[in-house]
């Protein structure tokens, strides 16, 4: 097995990411547009239904008594309306499409002889893949622009656990435009879950996806 960092071909392919990432930039816009709104809204509807001459602004009047305020200042003191509370209702929306553009523009995974590290959208996590607990799964994937159930397809993963402190890591066997991993990468995912592993009893899982990864590798087509 190589000591040498090797970057595993799992992400977003160009095409998928442009798309992902104008998605992720509307989402966001509009959340934006949707927390400001209120507050511009408010600002002018002040200016426009505000007091008369003698007190234009609550500014003007906030060092008289409460008593000698107009009756139309004097009810709404101290009280803000609703509009900005309402706007409040936009910040997921931002959050979630600044997530969508970190997503698809910093995931990646990389191989360190034995060691998985993985960058998601906001954390980069390391797992020793020769002492982790190794389970095989599979995910939903579609394609951009592809609202047919029934076209989605399953691509399977890796899950990678350390078994001391729990943290874990998922691998896509998926490359980026292809059918599965180029079998090198396989091949490499493969002698790192094997490196050191005894045989049989609770690591027999694990031999036994290494084994399967094997069998990708001779035959990349077959997923």
């Amino acid at each position: 097995m190589s000591n040498q960092e090797l970057r595993l071909s799992v992400g977003a392919s160009p095409g998928q990411r442009v798309v992902a990432v104008l998605f992720g930039v509307f989402i966001a816009t509009v959340g934006a547009a949707f927390v400001a709104l209120p507050l511009i809204a408010g600002g002018l509807l002040r200016g426009l239904t505000g007091p008369g001459d003698s007190f234009p602004s609550y500014e003007e009047a906030r060092d008289l008594p409460p008593g000698m305020l107009p009756p139309e200042l004097r009810d709404g003191w101290g009280q803000p309306g609703p509009g900005p509370f309402i706007g409040l209702c936009g910040l997921p929306f931002v959050l979630l499409g600044v997530y969508l553009v970190l997503q698809v523009l910093r995931t990646a995974a990389w191989l360190d002889g034995s060691r998985a590290r993985v960058r998601g959208a906001l954390r980069t996590r390391t797992v020793d893949l020769a002492t982790a607990r190794i389970d095989a799964g599979a995910v939903s994937y579609r394609e951009a622009g592809d609202d047919s159930p029934a076209r989605g397809q399953r691509v399977p993963i890796i899950i990678a656990t350390d078994q001391e402190s729990g943290r874990r890591v998922t691998i896509p066997l998926r490359g980026i435009g292809l059918h599965s991993l180029p079998p090198s990468e396989l091949r490499a995912l493969a002698d790192a879950i094997t490196t050191g592993r005894p045989v049989g009893g609770r690591d027999g899982d694990a031999h036994a996806v290494a084994a399967q990864l094997h069998r990708l590798a001779e035959h990349p087509l077959g997923i």
